[in-house]
């Protein structure tokens, strides 16, 4: 198994964020910009990128495997944050992927996505991959697919402040639709 902390693609450094990341890493998580489609989402304070920061790394101690900080270049700022993590429930790696305004539409999600499912399926290939997010975010789920994960589920999105919101569930293979309601209709 490949140790995934730290991990070069093409374009992109892929590390484990460390306390130093929090600034730019909030200034991401705090930009309303990047949170359009959920504003709930939203980072406004510090201590909550610090506290995201703090439990990424409780994510790879525990799994092997979490959320990198990406940058353009080995010294570069943090541009985004991405990778497979395991939601509390530890069924499956959840894709999650949010850059910079300035960083989108260059490909950069697709890329660090393809490299976190090949590290999920290296760690722990027994669980799914799975991204879901909401059904009017259509970057997000053209994302999803450029990958490879397919649409498996669409549902009401239970807990979000809008409550005609609907919940898209893309997977890289099937999933009970017991456990997805459950796990997604709340």
């Amino acid at each position: 198994m490949t140790d995934w902390r730290h991990h070069r693609t093409e374009r992109l450094w892929l590390d484990v964020a460390a306390e130093a990341d929090v600034d730019d890493l909030h200034a991401i998580h705090g930009d309303p910009g990047t949170w359009r489609h959920f504003p709930q989402g939203r980072h406004t304070t510090r201590e909550q990128s610090a506290q995201m920061v703090g439990k990424g790394e409780a994510q790879w101690d525990a799994h092997g495997l979490g959320n990198w900080s990406v940058r353009e270049r080995v010294d570069g700022p943090v541009i985004g944050r991405g990778g497979c993590a395991v939601p509390d429930h530890g069924l499956w790696w959840n894709l999650y992927y949010r850059f910079a305004p300035s960083a989108q539409g260059q490909g950069y999600a697709a890329e660090m996505a393809r490299t976190a499912i090949e590290a999920a399926h290296d760690v722990a290939p027994e669980r799914p991959v799975v991204a879901y997010l909401l059904e009017h975010n259509h970057a997000s789920a053209a994302v999803a697919g450029k990958v490879g994960l397919e649409l498996v589920w669409r549902g009401p999105d239970a807990g979000n402040d809008d409550p005609d919101a609907v919940r898209l569930v893309f997977a890289d293979r099937e999933i009970e639709a017991a456990l997805l309601r459950s796990a997604f209709a709340g």
